[in-house]
Formats: structure tokens, sequence, C-alpha cells
């Protein structure tokens, strides 16, 4: 009986083709080089191009004043309700300011003294007067123009407010002290800074607010707007049908 004979198939003769590596690839981010990858091959931007913004600047003021895209209105009443506080919190703040400078100006205490002289209890001098008629009249315009305005507002002043206490005690017993400052007067700065604060953030920032909270609503308007159409169809449900 013949033995079977097997043959192991003969390699190819045909060299091996050898790739030279590619570079890497940094406009992927790939810092490394690639054997299986193709090259980058520079083209155009996918999609329509986006037309660079004309007025920069006016957009980050907007942003600024209306970080959420959330505007009040007042004919609703959760929102005619959080107008009411920002505006109640700006006008009492920037009245209480504007009669501490005005009995200032009135005593006529010089610009920059440091003499001592006192109103209402707190230290003062001209400039301190000055300043203060003008960041109360800031406040009675947020106070008039309201909603999300005079909240930015009373939020802003009252960082401010709070900055300008640990400023100034660091400047008590110094000749830079121009505006005469006291410790009586760091605490009011506090405690202004810390009100303002909490009128500007009252109903906008939290972990629980409502959901038909405005500035909620701004920062989830697809939770929103799905809430909204499911609130709409069960009313059509329970509403009993009329021929």
């Amino acid at each position: 009986m013949a033995a079977h004979t097997f043959h192991k198939p003969r390699a190819s003769q045909v060299p091996p083709v050898s790739h030279a590596p590619y570079a890497p690839h940094a406009a992927y981010g790939c810092t490394e080089p690639h054997e299986h990858y193709a090259p980058y091959v520079a083209h155009e931007p996918y999609g329509p191009v986006v037309p660079q913004d004309p007025h920069p600047v006016a957009r980050r003021v907007q942003r600024a004043l209306h970080p959420v895209n959330a505007r009040l209105d007042e004919h609703l009443p959760i929102d005619h309700k959080l107008s009411q506080v920002y505006r109640v919190g700006a006008g009492l703040t920037g009245l209480l300011l504007v009669v501490f400078g005005i009995l200032g100006l009135v005593d006529r205490i010089g610009f920059f003294d440091t003499g001592g002289d006192t109103v209402l209890a707190l230290n003062t001098n001209g400039a301190l007067s000055v300043l203060s008629i003008c960041i109360g009249g800031l406040l009675i315009v947020g106070m008039v123009v309201g909603g999300t305005f005079a909240s930015t507002l009373n939020i802003v002043l009252g960082v401010l407010f709070i900055a300008s206490g640990f400023v100034n005690l660091a400047l008590l017993d110094t000749g830079l002290n121009f505006l005469a400052f006291k410790i009586q007067n760091v605490l009011f700065s506090f405690v202004v800074g810390v009100m303002l604060m909490w009128f500007g953030m009252y109903g906008r920032v939290g972990s629980a607010l409502p959901h038909d909270n405005p500035y909620w609503r701004a920062r989830h308007p697809e939770q929103a707007a799905r809430e909204d159409r499911a609130r709409l169809a069960q009313g059509r449900l329970s509403r009993p049908d009329t021929v």
C-alpha cells in the first residue's frame, strides 16, 4: 500500500512589503506613531461654518446679567414673589446707604479726614459718604428695574462689600485707610454683604428649587418641557368631554 506523502506548501517567494510608520496625528491628540492607520488628511470642517460674533463684549455683558437666560415674568406668582424679594433687598439697603452718605455730607466732614467723625455709630468722612450715596443710588436703580438685574446686582455688590470688609480690616490703623474705617465699619460691611447676597440668591441658588422656579427651568429646559407636556396631557385627560 502506497504511503501518502504530504507536501508542505511552498512559501511565497514575494518579499513582504515594508510600510514606513506614519507620523503622529497631532490634530487628533495622537502622540504615538501608527502602522495601521491612514495618515491625517486636512479637510474642511464638517457642518455649517459658525460666523464669529461681531459683538463679543455685549454678549459677555448680557451673559453676566442673565447667566442662565432666565427672565422673570411678574405676571406669574412665583416670578412676582422673587422679584419682590430682590426689590426689597436692593431698596432697603440702598436707602440706608443714601441716608448714611447724606448725613456724612451734611456734617461737612473732610473728604479724607480720619479724625473719628461718626454718623449712625459708624466712622465716616467725605469720601466714604460720597461712595455710600453712589452705591445706594445704584441699588435704588436695581429696585426700580427689578427681576434678574436686581438679583445679580445684589449678589455682585454683596461680594464687593464682603471683600471691602476684609481689605479695610487689613488697612486699619495704617496710612492707607483713606475711608476712615474702624472695626464697626468692617462689621457693617460684612453684615450688609451677607444680607445683599442672601436677597440676591433667594430662589436662585440651591439644590431643592421647585420645578416652577424660572431659574430651575432655565437650567433644565428639556426636563421642564417634558413636565409641561405631561401636565398638559394630564389636564386634557382629567377634563370632561364636552359636546
